[in-house]
């Protein structure tokens, strides 16, 4: 018998992406910024849409825009997920275990329906490019997180980019420049605020299971597991009825599915297995720009002089405490 030595598997399998040549590895940083660039600005589309949504005569409740999100999206996961099980197989790479494949899941349900839904509650109260700034807060609490719970380093410096931050947002808060009364402003800022701090648990908890896994199949695990709860809470919460929705309502459905979910959830994870979660979040400072263009543009909401102020403050920020970080990461 022919003895066959241990295979010296790589810690992440990504069935084909572990194993890279040196010029193709020297590549992968510059590759990594490129993918969250591509998903920041994507991903920046999905405020915009939800509005469209939420406007007349539409007038879609969250959860049922929510459903359609991951619903839609589902099979196009699925597809790509069972298509890269088979390569593993045909190729006879390691399978993922179950405990893996359920933290996978955990995470995308934290990063994708618990945010998601905190996200698309808030944008009933507070405008597009509002909800941006705040969301786009996430790095600050990728770093506290990071040091409260994965023996990350604060310092000092950091502490005083997050307060440049949100000093920006402070500014747009008082500008008033929110056509909604101050308590719903309150509130929608709160929610968004939340699904912040959940993206960033995402952002902390997915790099590991990214690199034991593959972005591509983890992305698909992980939105594959968050698709239930959201199905679970339209079921409880609203009637069957209210999927009955119109053509508009459904091309809104489909836009925030492909080009506001699928597309830049394989970029995001792409980039974070090539990047770190901070790096990740200096090139996601497209992201709120990209939003505020777009509400301009396409909803016609108004820029005044605070938004620019407050827009450069939290970008500053972000930025800030991003590359400070990255020389310690």
């Amino acid at each position: 018998m022919t003895s066959v030595p241990p295979a010296r598997a790589p810690a992440a399998d990504t069935a084909g992406e572990a194993s890279t040549p040196p010029l193709a590895r020297q590549a992968a940083p510059l590759l990594g910024y490129l993918f969250a660039a591509t998903g920041a600005v994507l991903f920046s589309s999905k405020a915009v849409v939800i509005k469209l949504a939420y406007a007349p005569p539409h007038q879609v409740n969250a959860e049922t825009l929510l459903v359609l999100r991951m619903g839609l999206a589902l099979p196009i996961y699925l597809a790509i997920g069972l298509a890269d099980l088979r390569r593993r197989v045909k190729g006879r790479l390691p399978l993922p275990g179950g405990r893996l494949v359920l933290r996978a899941a955990l995470v995308g349900v934290v990063g994708y329906w618990v945010a998601s839904y905190a996200d698309f509650l808030g944008l009933r109260y507070i405008s597009a490019h509002f909800e941006r700034l705040i969301l786009f807060t996430y790095p600050g609490f990728v770093v506290l997180l990071g040091a409260m719970f994965f023996g990350q380093r604060v310092r000092v410096v950091t502490l005083a980019a997050l307060g440049v931050s949100y000093a920006g947002l402070a500014l747009i808060f008082a500008a008033g420049h929110n056509p909604e009364p101050a308590r719903d402003t309150a509130i929608g800022a709160g929610l968004v605020l939340i699904a912040s701090v959940a993206f960033a648990s995402y952002q902390l908890l997915a790099k590991p299971a990214i690199s034991a896994m593959g972005p591509r199949l983890f992305t698909c695990v992980a939105m594959t597991g968050a698709t239930v709860p959201a199905l679970a809470q339209f079921a409880i919460a609203r009637p069957a009825g209210d999927l009955a929705v119109s053509p508009a309502i459904l091309g809104y459905g489909l836009l925030l599915a492909v080009g506001a979910t699928v597309l830049p959830s394989f970029f995001l994870n792409a980039a974070l297995h090539r990047i770190s979660a901070q790096a990740n979040g200096v090139i996601g400072t497209l992201s709120p720009v990209a939003t505020i263009l777009l509400a301009v543009l396409i909803l016609g909401e108004r820029l005044t002089a605070a938004d620019v102020a407050g827009a450069a403050l939290v970008l500053a920020g972000v930025g800030w405490f991003t590359f400070a970080d990255r020389k310690v990461a």
